[in-house]
């Protein structure tokens, strides 16, 4: 018996529907991106593992896909080396190359091996796949694309606060209202951990910060003691968890909060800038909000970071994030050039659009007529004029069958194609067509342009 065809657990297969829909996302996406002066890369779906291996923290480095080397992948491996049934030490002989991660680690690569090619500031845009060895759940697989957008070689904020309006173009756009944008800044955990006393463990820190909202303040506060973060410092956190009101007053608590670190006040002149400059050019649709409990757990930011949150009411992930990484492109070797960049979620922005049907009518309809199918010398005067069409940029295409009349019919109506064009042997005598209108049944009979006109 033939094995039943699967796929493997977190990725999916889409239909023609669901990639016209998709494809309506991302041409939105792009749009703004191109708006905003941001110009289209590619990089390979898979890296060199000493690229993507350490630039994303422990539990990012346990979700990278490893390769293995082709061919016999343990002959080459030490027999002591074997023996030690060490997974990670074991890992590096037998898998040189990795899928990606994220776009960011591998845009940080691309500059610096092409960094005597593109001009500084350099802003690219970037719509691929990447990869994670993730528990699959709603909103989260293992396959799923990224649309980043990112400047590097400028440390103005004025980039920031771009990329909050970036994000508010998009989603306006999208037609997708209420949606949140929160900020905080890297500058102003780092200040926080100072005050606490738990400099040298501030990426335990964020990482447990940044599950608050999945885990609860208890469990939070659990794990920062597991990780040696003494209970006197997450005592002085409390203020930092009840922390409320709007972007001004948050602000005025944390200058009270952080009155005794340098690097906290800079995170803090940082978010008033960006705050006030956004009040003064105002959204369309999103709302900024600060979020001081917003780590966001990956260890390349230093400065702003951003996470979108989808409307309230759907019940859903975060759609977008981002960041300020000072010196990314450092761990390539290329030092002193800060960067900064967004994401947007595709996969999930595409649940949020659906759950809310914002999906409009017309993105799923890719034909608009169907010729129907008499026989051969008919045929022949269809293609005539579907070639003519379609030179005009009309979709429109012939059953390729000479079936019954109902299969033909029953065809455009699964299709959703709104017409039929009939041309029998009375049509081609006239050199004219019926032209049959699927949704209300009315039919009338018309010449080419008048043809041309109705289906334009």
């Amino acid at each position: 018996m033939a094995q039943k065809p699967s796929i493997p657990k977190g990725t999916r297969d889409f239909n023609p529907q669901d990639v016209a829909k998709r494809n309506y996302i991302v041409n939105t996406i792009k749009q703004q991106f191109e708006l905003f002066g941001f110009q289209p890369i590619e990089t390979p779906s898979f890296e060199n593992s000493e690229t993507l291996m350490g630039k994303y923290g422990d539990e990012g480095d346990r979700l990278i896909f490893k390769i293995l080397n082709s061919g016999d992948f343990l002959s080459k491996v030490d027999d002591t080396l074997y023996s030690q049934k060490d997974s990670n030490s074991l890992g590096s002989s037998i898998s040189e190359k990795a899928l990606r991660y994220d776009l960011t680690v591998p845009f940080a690569r691309y500059v610096v091996q092409h960094q005597n090619e593109i001009e500084f500031p350099f802003k690219r845009y970037q719509i691929q796949p990447v990869w994670r060895a993730d528990r699959p759940q709603k909103g989260r697989f293992r396959e799923f694309y990224q649309c980043d957008a990112d400047v590097v070689g400028s440390q103005s904020l004025w980039q920031e606060v771009e990329f909050v309006q970036l994000y508010d173009a998009v989603f306006t756009a999208l037609n997708l209202k209420g949606v949140t944008i929160k900020i905080n800044n890297r500058k102003i955990l780092s200040g926080i951990a100072e005050v606490i006393g738990a400099q040298d463990k501030l990426i335990d820190f964020t990482v447990a910060l940044d599950k608050l909202d999945k885990i609860g303040e208890e469990k939070v506060k659990a794990e920062m003691l597991s990780k040696g973060i003494t209970q006197t410092g997450i005592d002085k956190l409390q203020p930092l968890f009840n922390l409320s009101g709007s972007f001004e007053s948050q602000i005025e608590q944390l200058k009270t909060i952080l009155a005794d670190s340098g690097e906290g006040k800079k995170g803090i002149e940082e978010l008033n800038f960006i705050d006030k400059t956004i009040s003064e050019l105002q959204l369309k649709t999103a709302t900024l909000q600060l979020d001081v409990t917003l780590a966001r757990g990956l260890n390349y930011y230093t400065g702003a970071i951003f996470e979108v949150s989808a409307p309230k009411g759907v019940d859903m992930g975060s759609i977008g994030g981002g960041g300020r990484y000072d010196d990314l492109t450092g761990i390539f070797g290329l030092k002193d050039v800060s960067g900064v960049g967004i994401s947007f979620g595709l996969d999930r922005i595409y649940l949020v659009l659906e759950q809310l049907y914002l999906f409009p009518e017309t993105v799923t309809t890719t034909v608009k007529a169907l010729f129907i199918n008499f026989g051969e010398f008919e045929a022949l005067g269809c293609m005539k004029a579907i070639k003519q069409l379609r030179s005009e940029g009309i979709n429109v295409e012939l059953y390729p069958d000479a079936a019954k009349m109902k299969k033909q019919l029953n065809y455009a109506n699964k299709r959703n194609i709104d017409f039929v064009v009939l041309v029998g042997e009375a049509e081609l005598k006239s050199n004219t067509f019926t032209l049959k209108n699927m949704v209300t049944g009315e039919q009338i009979n018309v010449v080419f342009e008048d043809l041309y006109k109705l289906l334009q």
